[in-house]
C-alpha cells in the first residue's frame, strides 16, 4: 500500500497529466478553509458587534473585542511558526485549529462583555497559527517554482471574507442571533481538523532544545505595546499622553532586549540570520508597506462611498469588488507567470508602480467623482496588490533553508500584520484630523460638536444632519480621504525602493517542463512525500 501510495508522487505537484492527486486537494481544501477562518471572523464580528453590545451592554469596553483578538494573534504568530518548525508543523497547525474553536464555542456562550473579551482572547491565540500554519505547510509540500499556480486559491480566499465577511455576519445576526456570528466557525473548523488529520502525514519532529520562553515574553510583550499604542493613540489617548509614552517605551525597551536575546538563545524565536537573506528582508518591509496600503483602503474606500456617495453600508463589502477582483485575476496570473518562466522580479516593481498610481489616483476624488470612476481607480490599486500579496511570501521562503520555513512564513506574517496596525492607526488619525478641521471651516460650532467623539458618522446619524451640515461632512470626508490615501501613496514608494533591490534567485523547485527528467520527478517527489506518505 505505502507503494502504491508514494508512486504518486512521481509526478509533479498538479500530476503530470495536470490532475491533481486526490490527496493534495483534499489537504489544499482543509488549509483554504483554515485560511478562511482567520481572515473572516473579524469581518463576520465587526457587522454583529451592535447586536451584541445591545445584548450584553459594556459599550465603554467594546473596541477590545476587536482589541484582545487582534493582539493575541500578532502575539502568537511568531510563537506558532517556531513550534512548527521543532515539533512539526501538522501538530502545531492542529492544536492552533483547536485552540480557534474553542475559543469560538465559547466566545458564542459569554454573558457578559468580560467573558467575550476573555474568550476573543483565546480565539486570537489560535487564528495567531491558522495563516502561519496554511503558509508554512504549503512551503514544505510545494516547490516555490510550483506554488504561483496556487496563489490564486489564496486570494480568491481573502477576497471571498472581505467581500462576503459583513453580508455573512449580518445575514447570520439577523436570522440565527450573533452568537451564531462564532459558532459558524465550528463546523468549517471540524472539516478542515478532520481532512488535515486524516489526509497530512508530514514527519515527525522532535527538537532537543527547549521553547525560547524568555524570548518568546519579550516579543509578546513588544508586539502588544506597539498594537496598543496604534489602536489607542488619537482615539483613547491623546497620541502625546502619558499612557501611549509609557507603551511606546515599554515597547521599544521589550523589543531591543528581544534582539538582544535571540543572539545568545539556543533556539531562538526568531532566528536573526535569516535577516542576512537580502531578499527576505526587502520582503519583509514590502510585507509591512502592503498590510499598510490595502487595511487603510479596506477602511476609508466604504466609509467615503458611503459617506460621499450615497451607497448603502448593507452592502459594503460590495463596494470593494473592484479592488479585490482585480487584485484576484492579476494574483493568478502573476501566479501563472512565475511557474511557467521562474521569474519573479517584476511583480515587485510593477506592483508596487500600480500600487502608488491607485493611491495617487484615489487621493484625487472628491464629492463629484462617480462610482464609475473611483471602481477603476481601485481596480489599479487591486491590481498592483495582486502583484504583492502572494509574491512576497513566496520569496520570502525560497530565501530560508527549509528548517527555517515556520519562522519566514510567521515573519512575514507578523509584518503585514503590524503594517496593517500601523496603516489604520497613522491613516486614520490624518483623516480623523482632516475630517475635524474641514468640518470646523465649513459647519463651524455645529461642525465641531458633530465630530468632537467621532470623524466616522454612520449611516443612520448621517441622515438626520440638516442639508448643510451633511454637505459640509461629505467635504470633509473627500478631504480625509485625500489626505490618507495621499500618504498611502508615499508610504508605497518604499516598497518600489525594496522591490528594485530584490535579487531574482532562481526558485527552488523543478520547472514545468523539466518535469519528465530524472531530476524533475525527484524534486516533485520530495516535495509530495509528506502528504502521501504512509505511516
Amino acid at each position: 500500500m505505502a507503494d502504491a501510495v508514494k508512486s504518486q508522487t512521481q509526478t509533479r505537484p498538479d500530476g503530470a497529466d495536470g490532475a491533481q492527486p486526490r490527496s493534495v486537494r483534499v489537504v489544499l481544501l482543509a488549509l483554504m478553509i483554515a485560511m478562511m477562518l482567520a481572515m473572516l471572523d473579524n469581518m463576520i464580528v465587526g457587522t454583529a458587534m451592535p447586536t451584541i453590545v445591545g445584548d450584553l451592554g459594556g459599550l465603554q469596553h467594546l473596541s477590545w473585542v476587536v482589541t484582545a483578538y487582534t493582539l493575541a494573534t500578532a502575539a502568537s504568530t511568531p510563537l506558532w511558526g517556531k513550534l512548527g518548525d521543532m515539533y512539526g508543523r501538522k501538530g502545531a497547525f492542529m492544536t492552533s485549529i483547536v485552540i480557534f474553536l474553542v475559543g469560538s464555542a465559547l466566545s458564542g456562550m459569554a454573558q457578559n462583555m468580560g467573558q467575550l473579551i476573555g474568550f476573543r482572547a483565546v480565539q486570537g491565540l489560535g487564528a495567531g497559527g491558522l495563516m502561519v500554519g496554511v503558509m508554512a505547510i504549503i512551503g514544505d509540500l510545494i516547490p516555490p517554482r510550483e506554488r504561483g499556480k496556487y496563489q490564486g486559491m489564496m486570494a480568491g480566499v481573502m477576497a471571498l471574507a472581505m467581500i462576503g465577511g459583513p453580508l455573512v455576519g449580518g445575514t447570520i445576526t439577523d436570522n440565527w442571533g450573533w452568537r451564531w456570528a462564532f459558532y459558524i466557525n465550528l463546523p468549517l473548523g471540524a472539516v478542515a481538523l478532520v481532512a488535515v488529520s486524516a489526509v497530512l502525514h508530514l514527519p515527525r519532529k522532535r527538537a532537543q532544545a527547549r521553547v525560547d520562553y524568555l524570548g518568546a515574553g519579550l516579543l509578546t510583550l513588544g508586539i502588544s505595546s506597539i498594537v496598543l499604542v496604534t489602536t489607542w493613540g488619537g482615539t483613547e489617548y491623546a497620541w502625546t499622553s502619558a499612557r501611549i509614552m509609557e507603551l511606546t517605551a515599554i515597547g521599544v525597551a521589550a523589543l531591543v532586549g528581544f534582539l538582544f536575546w535571540q543572539t545568545r538563545a539556543a533556539e531562538p524565536i526568531l532566528p536573526l540570520h535569516i535577516f542576512r537573506s537580502r531578499n527576505f528582508s526587502l520582503m519583509s518591509v514590502i510585507g509591512f508597506v502592503t498590510g499598510f496600503v490595502m487595511f487603510g483602503a479596506v477602511l476609508f474606500l466604504p466609509l467615503y462611498q458611503q459617506a460621499v456617495q450615497g451607497a448603502s453600508a448593507t452592502n459594503s463589502g460590495l463596494l470593494l469588488l473592484p479592488m479585490l477582483g482585480s487584485m484576484l485575476v492579476v494574483s493568478m496570473i502573476a501566479g501563472r507567470v512565475t511557474t511557467s518562466s521562474g521569474r519573479y522580479k517584476v511583480f515587485p516593481v510593477v506592483g508596487s508602480v500600480l500600487m502608488i498610481a491607485g493611491l495617487y489616483l484615489l487621493s484625487r476624488m472628491d464629492t463629484e467623482t462617480t462610482r464609475l470612476t473611483s471602481g477603476l481607480y481601485m481596480a489599479v490599486l487591486g491590481a498592483g496588490m495582486g502583484c504583492l500579496m502572494q509574491i512576497t511570501m513566496l520569496v520570502a521562503q525560497n530565501s530560508v533553508e527549509m528548517k527555517d520555513m515556520g519562522v519566514a512564513s510567521s515573519s512575514t506574517t507578523l509584518f503585514r500584520t503590524l503594517g496593517s496596525s500601523f496603516g489604520v492607526a497613522i491613516m486614520g488619525a490624518l483623516f480623523n484630523n482632516r475630517v475635524q478641521h474641514v468640518m470646523a471651516q465649513k459647519a463651524g460650532a455645529l461642525g465641531s460638536k458633530m465630530t468632537e467623539q467621532s470623524a466616522q458618522l454612520d449611516a443612520k446619524s448621517l441622515q438626520k444632519l440638516p442639508a448643510v451640515a451633511r454637505e459640509a461632512y461629505q467635504h470633509a470626508v473627500s478631504a480625509g480621504t485625500h489626505s490618507a490615501f495621499l500618504l498611502g501613496a508615499v508610504v508605497a514608494i518604499v516598497a518600489l525602493a525594496a522591490a528594485v533591490f530584490v535579487k531574482e534567485v532562481p526558485l527552488k523547485g523543478a520547472a514545468p517542463d523539466a518535469a519528465q527528467s530524472p531530476e524533475g520527478a525527484s524534486g516533485a517527489a520530495q516535495a509530495l512525500e509528506g502528504i502521501t506518505e504512509v505511516v
